[in-house]
């Protein structure tokens, strides 16, 4: 092949090289392909809020699946210190030996019970705490600061540092 303006011969490869050469299309995001992946995003925090969750209730359970038979059982701990408490004035030999085991029973029994995570909440001398302790009357006492704890009808209890029952009190009163 010649040029004719100039008398030189054409490369072929050259010239086609030039022309085959084709534009460079800038690919931008189809907003298709955004919503896919926003999606997916929302998808993978909504799976890892749901293991935090599942998570966070099974270690619940654990922890406190066990507080209604607990609750139960504090009622055969209540009746353990009614009968010790009834039981301690006699004079009798062999009613002293029974009260002893009695009350030797009652404290493995609570040992059990707080290798579990109960423990009962010392009231007596402390102030009177709606969160903790249930008020059964109000007494005047001579030397007594107001909403002191005078008495316990009945022990409270907690279960892994939440509330299971309430102490049951008398407070001190403020007025005779």
């Amino acid at each position: 092949m010649t040029d004719e303006t100039n008398g030189k011969e054409k490369d072929p490869t050259t010239e086609e090289t030039v022309q085959a050469a084709p534009e460079v299309e800038v690919l931008e995001p189809k907003k298709e392909e955004v919503d896919w992946k926003s999606k997916y995003y929302y998808l993978a925090a909504e799976m890892e809020n749901g293991r935090k969750r599942f998570e966070r209730e099974k270690e619940n359970l654990l922890k406190y699946g066990n507080d209604k038979i607990l609750g139960d059982l504090l009622d055969v701990v209540d009746n353990f210190e009614r009968t010790v408490d009834m039981l301690k004035p006699d004079q009798d030999q062999k009613v002293k030996n029974i009260v002893v085991g009695l009350d030797m029973v009652r404290k493995m029994f609570l040992d059990s019970l707080g290798k579990h995570g109960l423990s009962q909440l010392e009231s007596l001398g402390k102030d009177f705490d709606p969160n903790f302790h249930e008020a059964m009357g109000q007494e005047y006492l001579e030397g007594k600061r107001p909403n002191e704890v005078l008495k316990e009808y009945q022990k409270g209890y907690v279960l892994n540092g939440r509330l299971l029952r309430a102490a049951r009190v008398v407070v001190a009163s403020d007025k005779q």
